[in-house]
């Protein structure tokens, strides 16, 4: 399969209906379809059912690339599923963090993608660091999706980051404070430690004078505090 032919699936299955859906929930990436995500879901399994990608594996990845210089907005999230971890360098990430132009692809692409490739710590410390809004949102949705995928790394790569959270938490920018507050979040809910680290935090991060700080404190510190995570940590570290 190449992308040409997967991209004309998709444009098969566009919707205007689709992509006003998209846009009501803050997504407004240049090339979008409107394809839905069963369409999406289906070309995943028949990219993996293909037989010429078990023989030559590098193949899928030159495929993924393809449909990401494409531009679609749905071959982008295409990619990011589709790709292997094993085969991301630091030059792919950086291009790609650049390209992101919707919470949607970048949230996405950290989760299935980012989050399972070698460098994907040091990369929370470069790009939180840059200053356009949705490369910087990436270092923080690597962090939270590193928190719930990142099963080998001890509690101390996440307490590293809890200065980034702190420092970050003043950012108004609505796609970089949700995200700094996700990171807290599912750091927080990892185990009963550091569930208790978080909270600390979440509650130093309230008494910055910030609109945002105090959002994010406030949100975190409901969730974290709340008897569901509460009783699921406790019953995490019984076991």
């Amino acid at each position: 399969m190449t992308a040409p032919e997967v991209i004309k699936k998709l444009k098969q299955k566009s919707s205007a209906k689709n992509i006003a859906g998209a846009k009501r929930f803050g997504i407004f990436s240049k090339n979008i379809l409107g394809a839905p995500k069963i369409v999406l879901d289906n070309l995943v399994r028949e990219i993996g059912k293909d037989s010429s990608f078990a023989k030559a594996p590098e193949g899928k990845h030159k495929l993924a690339l393809a449909l990401w210089e494409s531009g679609v907005y749905e071959a982008r999230i295409l990619a990011g599923l589709i790709d292997k971890p094993e085969w991301i360098v630091s030059k792919q990430m950086d291009t790609w963090t650049r390209d992101f132009d919707s919470w949607a692809v970048c949230d996405s692409t950290c989760m299935h993608l980012f989050s399972k490739a070698k460098l994907s710590h040091k990369k929370v410390w470069q790009y939180a660091r840059a200053k356009e809004e949705y490369v910087r949102r990436t270092a923080f949705a690597l962090m939270a999706t590193l928190a719930v995928h990142d099963k080998q790394s001890p509690d101390k790569a996440f307490l590293d980051f809890f200065p980034l959270i702190k420092k970050y938490a003043t950012d108004e920018r609505n796609f970089v404070r949700k995200a700094v507050n996700w990171a807290l979040r599912q750091i927080g809910k990892r185990n009963l430690a550091l569930n208790k680290e978080a909270i600390k935090l979440a509650e130093e991060i309230s008494k910055i004078d910030s609109k945002s700080a105090k959002w994010i404190a406030a949100d975190a510190l409901r969730e974290l505090r709340g008897e569901a995570v509460q009783q699921r940590l406790k019953k995490q570290k019984k076991r």
